[in-house]
């Protein structure tokens, strides 16, 4: 499996109504939540909307990729890079949210994307990395873990277990 981080383009407007497809048949929360808050369906306002410039009523700057198998040609997750913690961010979100499609998850995949992740974060200039997860999603809390993350604390959230994990790049 050869996976790339990708900006979304018009290129790509096939792989995202494929992926966005199945999660949204699978009646389940779609994650990151900067590849659902508006509908995909309308590409233009979906690409003029994926991702923040500025700081501004509680956003921070991010940048959204999309996780491309080069092999079979499709998207396999996304992850959404957050430049700066707010308050908000710092106790909640963490700089990176990732999700893998469901029929794409149990592989692998996740752990890879997030080590990609990494990489685009260096880039940025981001040297230590803020993760949050449920504590109920044992993939995700591994896929963090097999990528550095060190468990700091948990906080409950209207009665919902989340860990904290960092991982220094």
């Amino acid at each position: 499996m050869k996976l790339r981080l990708v900006k979304l383009t018009e290129k790509y407007s096939h792989h995202l109504n494929d992926m966005m497809e199945e999660w949204y048949k699978a009646d389940e929360e779609i994650i990151p939540y900067a590849i659902r808050k508006v509908d995909y369906r309308d590409f233009e306002n979906y690409m003029s909307t994926l991702e923040v410039k500025d700081s501004k009523d509680g956003w921070v700057p991010d940048s959204t990729f999309f996780c491309l198998d080069e092999e079979r040609d499709m998207f396999v997750g996304a992850v959404n890079i957050r430049h700066d913690l707010n308050d908000f961010l710092l106790l909640h979100g963490g700089h990176i949210g990732d999700g893998v499609r469901p029929s794409e998850r149990r592989k692998g995949i996740a752990t890879k994307m997030i080590a990609l992740a990494l990489l685009e974060c260096k880039k940025l200039g981001i040297e230590k990395v803020l993760m949050v997860c449920d504590k109920d999603n044992i993939g995700s809390a591994k896929s963090i873990q097999n990528n550095g993350g060190i468990l700091e604390n948990e906080i409950t959230d209207e009665g919902t277990v989340e860990q904290r994990y960092w991982i220094h790049i």
